[in-house]
Order: C-alpha cells, then sequence, then structure tokens
C-alpha cells in the first residue's frame, strides 16, 4: 500500500473510534444553507464558515463554479433536503485563472500525465499519448474572480429548477488572509424574490 494509503485509513481508524453520536446525525443540513466552492486544499469551509459534521452542504469543483452537477447538487439540497439559502464562493489565487480552455486542451491533447506550472504558465513535461477529448469540455476558467461570482451567482439564481425565494450570496475568500470578501452585485443578482 502507498504510504499516502496507511496514513489515511490510520486516520479514518481514530475518527471512527471517536465517532459516537454523529451516527445519530440527521440527513438535513441542520443549519439549513449550502456552499458552493472549490476544492482548492487550502479551504476548509468546516473552519472559514464555523461549520461542525450535519450543519451544512458544501459542493466542491474545481473553481466553485455552477456547472451543471453543481446546480444537480443545490437543487437535490433544496427540494430534497431543505436548504434554504446558499453560497457561492470563489477564491483569490485559483487555480483556474492560470489557464484558458485552450491551453488544458493542448495539454490533454499533448499527454496525460501532470503538467508543471512555470513562470510562463503551465507546460506539458509528460510523454505518451493524449487526448483530443478535453476538446469537448467547457472547462469553466476564470478571468476575474469577481466577474466569475456574479456570473455563477447569475446562473444559478436563473436557472429554471431554483426557486426565486432562495438568497445566493456571492463571496471571494482571500487565501492570505482567510477573510470572506462579498461581491456586492453578485449579492444583489442572489436577492430572494
Amino acid at each position: 500500500m502507498s504510504q499516502v494509503l496507511n496514513e489515511v485509513l490510520a486516520a479514518n481508524d481514530a475518527y471512527a473510534a471517536e465517532f459516537g453520536k454523529k451516527s445519530k446525525l440527521a440527513m438535513p443540513p441542520a443549519r439549513g444553507f449550502a456552499i458552493l466552492t472549490c476544492m482548492d486544499a487550502r479551504l476548509d469551509p468546516a473552519k472559514y464558515a464555523g461549520l461542525a459534521e450535519g450543519d451544512a452542504h458544501v459542493i466542491r469543483n474545481a473553481g466553485g463554479r455552477a456547472s451543471d452537477d453543481a446546480i444537480r447538487s443545490l437543487a437535490i439540497s433544496y427540494k430534497l433536503l431543505g436548504t434554504r439559502e446558499w453560497f457561492v464562493i470563489h477564491h483569490t489565487n485559483c487555480g483556474m485563472e492560470f489557464f484558458t480552455n485552450e491551453v488544458i486542451r493542448g495539454l490533454l491533447a499533448n499527454s496525460l500525465e501532470t503538467a508543471d506550472l512555470t513562470p510562463d504558465g503551465f507546460k506539458d513535461t509528460g510523454a505518451g499519448a493524449g487526448s483530443h477529448a478535453g476538446e469537448f469540455i467547457e472547462w469553466l476558467t476564470i478571468r476575474d474572480q469577481a466577474a466569475s461570482v456574479l456570473a455563477d451567482v447569475e446562473r444559478i439564481k436563473s436557472h429554471p429548477l431554483v426557486p426565486a425565494g432562495i438568497p445566493i450570496y456571492g463571496y471571494i475568500y482571500d487565501v492570505a488572509t482567510g477573510k470572506l470578501i462579498e461581491v456586492p452585485a453578485a449579492t444583489k443578482a442572489g436577492a430572494a424574490g
């Protein structure tokens, strides 16, 4: 087994040994809200939003973008599990700012190995076959954090499966300070109707 696998399984053994009353947590989130945020390892929504297990739904993907799958999760969160408020939280220094659709498509076409981030952008260092399947994916890269938060809030708010009464708040998490910074235009666009 790999070292990472061993570490994860050992941590899980310790966690499960102290699990106790957590087995009684209800399926609906106790605080009735959901967060859509980035998968970046520097973000810990439990800490920056003061969450305990069972409090809220946290939906994560690359960039924290309002993809079809994120909206699917939010619709389930509301319709079946009763969330009544949502947050869209992007962050500073996001990896999605460092490439375009064309760059990722080219890198994948050249090789499926991990690329290196250099001062001049991502460079393919891998050997072997790539794939052109990336040509058919919208990668939802980011040019401007505030604009992307606004676009995602607007996309969610206008989706036919999202009730008008759900407020959606737009924020940017600052990775240098840990602060949540409101994007006022996004929160205004996400106001309950």
